[in-house]
């Protein structure tokens, strides 16, 4: 049997407009099955629009550039498609699904995702050694999605959701947002844990705080829609020490005339 070779998602002069305002201005980057990436940038600098344009949201506009996912064109995929082909996406705000379980809706995400039917005997086997691996309780599955749970909880769901759906990249958007210091902590653990060599992750993240437990292979700094620098995991720290204003000031790089919106 070929052994399968690992995904790429590469993303090259990408340009994305916001109700008519350019929010990227030219993105260059490429993460692979089995790397962890880390972009960081200050408020504004366009990182979680670059999350949204890769997975399809609507309302992103892309006017230059491309992404393309093993090779192929994701661009005109609809953002279920591109989540078949095994790109995942952890919102920095997951919403409330009143009435449906945490259970049924991972039950329905999996079947959706991979294109098959499975028991729920057989997946709530599957979801069970997730649950297990990542240290969460029964109760929390049969609770509505979100309903009620805290910023810790809601995280904990997105990444038991990573967990059972196993896509081969992964992309974290603020994962780390609203949460207490021991919600942090128990969130980044899950993903530590989870990244392998079955699994890439760009993560994306204001703060270099998350990085205390998950180390990068590569980081990628974020400012008025371009990457401006990249390194290993020593620019995390270099970023903690001077702060994106002695960075910018390093860099030699303006304040933008106007914050563009994430």
């Amino acid at each position: 049997m070929t052994e399968k070779k690992p995904a790429t998602l590469e993303i090259k002069g990408l340009k994305a407009s916001v109700e008519g305002k350019e929010i990227l201005k030219g993105i260059d980057l490429t993460v692979r099955q089995g790397e962890s990436h880390a972009v960081m940038g200050p408020n504004g600098s366009g990182k979680s629009t670059l999350a949204n344009v890769v997975m399809g949201r609507p309302g992103y506009v892309v006017t230059a550039g491309t992404v393309r996912f093993d090779g192929e064109d994701i661009l005109k995929l609809l953002p279920d498609q591109r989540a078949q082909r095994g790109l995942f996406l952890a919102f920095q705000y997951p919403t409330e699904v009143p009435g449906v379980s945490v259970v049924n809706f991972l039950r329905t995400a999996y079947q959706a995702v991979k294109g098959e039917g499975i028991s729920a005997l057989e997946f709530r086997k599957h979801m069970k050694e997730k649950m297990n691996r990542l240290d969460i309780d029964d109760a929390m599955v049969g609770r509505y999605v979100n309903q009620g749970f805290s910023g810790g909880e809601k995280k904990k769901v997105e990444i038991l959701q990573l967990a059972v759906l196993e896509p081969r990249i992964a992309i974290l958007d603020e994962t780390d947002s609203g949460l207490d210091i021991d919600s942090l902590k128990a969130v980044a653990q899950g993903i530590d844990d989870l990244i392998g060599p079955d699994l890439g992750v760009l993560l994306i993240t204001h703060y270099q705080r998350i990085l205390n437990y998950i180390t990068p292979d590569f980081v990628h700094v974020m400012m008025d829609g371009r990457i401006v620098k990249e390194g290993g995991k020593e620019l995390a720290a270099e970023l903690e020490e001077k702060g994106y204003e002695g960075l910018r000031k390093e860099l030699g790089i303006e304040e933008p005339v106007a914050a563009s919106t994430e």
